[in-house]
């Protein structure tokens, strides 16, 4: 796996460790940061790399601070 895989995969292990942490579903999280269900398993996952506004909407989803998003 290279560099940009891994990143890919220890982002998205961690935002299903938050989601679950605040006992969400991916459609509630989807929903609530206005998003796709399969745009949010596929993050998960490790298979997309997305942008700073995903990024942005998933925190805002989460009721958690960007910054967290990137503290694993």
């Amino acid at each position: 796996m290279d560099k940009k895989e891994k990143i890919k995969q220890d982002f998205g292990s961690h935002l299903q460790k938050l989601r679950v942490s605040k006992d969400l579903s991916i459609r509630k999280l989807a929903s609530r940061s206005n998003l796709e269900y399969s745009q949010v398993q596929r993050i998960e996952q490790g298979k997309v790399n997305i942008t700073l506004s995903t990024i942005h909407a998933l925190a805002e989803g989460l009721e958690i601070s960007t910054a967290e998003l990137f503290t694993y």
